[in-house]
């Protein structure tokens, strides 16, 4: 759990993160399960209800890297004729809603949130980038991003992505 803040009650990692996204107000949120079906990730939430805002959809190839998560994900967006993601992980709860929106908003073909000069997530990427994407691996969009920085725009952002990876990362960032 991370502890409650002044404005969050205490919460998993995943809906400190969730939750964050819902506030930014950018549209539709896609959860790509992974390893953990979509009613295992529910169970676990501390907030197990299910949220009318919140689509979840099951990876079965999610051992075969990042990028199958994210054709999952742009599949699903596809379907409801988004015509442009932003893409996120569950495990950074320190992204600010501001950060979701501001990524959300930004022009470029994809949009790359910094933190302090430092590249991270979220990254919004528009529909005529998703075909450039890598077909597998583990990277997400930083491949296309090195390979043609001229569709890249940074965006100056507040919070952190770190992310919590293990035990120790949470502790640190229950102790932050």
């Amino acid at each position: 759990m991370l502890p409650a803040t002044g404005t969050e009650p205490a919460q998993t990692v995943i809906d400190r993160s969730l939750s964050r996204a819902i506030a930014a107000g950018i549209g539709p949120i896609i959860v790509v399960t992974g390893a953990l079906p979509t009613a295992a990730i529910r169970e676990a939430s501390a907030d197990a209800t299910p949220r009318l805002d919140v689509e979840m959809v099951h990876n079965p190839r999610w051992a075969d890297g990042q990028m199958s998560s994210v054709h999952v994900g742009l599949a699903a967006a596809a379907a409801r004729n988004c015509t442009r993601v932003v893409v996120g992980l569950a495990d950074q709860p320190g992204i600010d809603p501001a950060a979701w929106r501001a990524v959300a908003d930004d022009l470029g073909p994809i949009s790359v949130a910094t933190y302090d000069g430092r590249r991270g997530n979220p990254v919004g990427l528009d529909d005529d980038v998703w075909p450039l994407l890598a077909d597998g691996g583990d990277e997400g969009a930083r491949t296309l991003m090195r390979v043609r920085p001229e569709l890249v725009r940074e965006v100056p952002c507040t919070g952190s992505s770190r992310d919590i990876d293990t035990e120790e990362d949470l502790r640190r960032w229950q102790n932050s």
